[in-house]
């Protein structure tokens, strides 16, 4: 059976619902910020079983929908980066002791869409340096995290994978933490480049788009790895399948349609989608969409990103 990609947990959770699936072994808590518009849902996969039930890892995965994030707003994108901060706190306790913090922003910088992981590296306020040589005292605050952070680069650039890279960079670093950005594939259109995924689980570089890369995981990296995703792209089967269920809504109430709109109904999501590749062209099973002004988006998100990540280890 075909289905649309996705790297949205979120998501996942909702086939998983739509189908009347087994849920068990899946907790999900949801928290509203009803005066900022904005939405947490808390998905946690506790067995084997919801493991093969989701078709992803046992671990917590965060998912902050802000449905105005595409906007320029600058005290809206703050609240944002506030609730950033204190997602991160949740997966990375900060103790007495301060946490040392390696940051990779995953993707191509001359790939606008797979831009955001190095974008975000360049807003970020790096720490460890200046730490390593003067302390604290060179802020003037009561605790500051040691951070630091790379951008790796695609294959195609570098000739070695991702995971090659980083593996060398921790056995020198020996960070606390990793925390891995990346660009991801949405389901929904509704939350392409409005959605933030937080989790504890890694990452695989490029699995949006069916680019499997070596995990990066604490299995593999030997430290504890936390993912911040946000979609920026979409499969062509998505808006297709989207722009034929508006169609048929319009159409809702004509003798002529009514035969077409129950066996319509009669489908569920991955037999509408299946419906839609077949009747799609083979070279457009292949493509994945973006906003035309993804330029500016992951220019905004990029620092909305970047200063959630400062605010969660510059402590005042």
């Amino acid at each position: 059976m075909f289905e649309v990609r996705t790297d949205l947990t979120v998501e996942e959770n909702e086939r998983v619902k739509e189908q009347q699936q087994s849920s068990r072994g899946i907790s999900v808590s949801e928290e509203a910020y009803g005066e900022d518009n904005i939405h947490i849902t808390t998905v946690r996969i506790e067995t084997e079983n919801a493991v093969k039930t989701m078709g992803k890892p046992k671990g917590t995965y965060i998912t902050l929908e802000a449905p105005r994030m595409a906007e320029d707003t600058e005290d809206y994108h703050r609240d944002i980066s506030e609730k950033v901060a204190e997602l991160l706190h949740r997966l990375i306790p900060i103790g007495k002791t301060p946490k040392s913090i390696l940051v990779a922003g995953l993707g191509n910088r001359n790939v606008t869409p797979d831009a955001l992981g190095p974008r975000v590296v360049d807003n970020l306020c790096i720490t460890r340096h200046i730490l390593k040589e003067y302390g604290t005292f060179a802020y003037g605050k009561a605790r500051v995290e040691p951070l630091c952070a790379v951008a790796p680069g695609v294959m195609a650039q570098t000739g070695m994978e991702t995971g090659e890279i980083l593996s060398g960079v921790v056995r020198e670093v020996k960070p606390d933490y990793l925390i891995a950005i990346d660009a991801l594939a949405a389901r929904s259109l509704k939350r392409l480049c409005r959605t933030i995924q937080i989790s504890d689980t890694g990452i695989s570089p490029g699995s949006g788009v069916g680019n499997h890369r070596h995990s990066l995981t604490a299995e593999t990296l030997g430290v504890p790895v936390i993912a911040i995703g946000i979609p920026t792209v979409v499969e062509a089967a998505t808006i297709v399948q989207d722009s034929m269920a508006a169609f048929l809504r319009e159409l809702s109430g004509h003798d002529s349609a009514s035969s077409l709109e129950k066996s319509w109904e009669r489908l569920n999501e991955a037999e509408h989608r299946e419906l839609v590749r077949e009747m799609m062209a083979p070279q457009l099973n292949q493509m994945f969409v973006t906003s035309k002004d993804i330029d500016a988006q992951i220019k905004q998100m990029s620092y909305t990103v970047s200063e959630g990540i400062n605010m969660a280890f510059f402590h005042s």
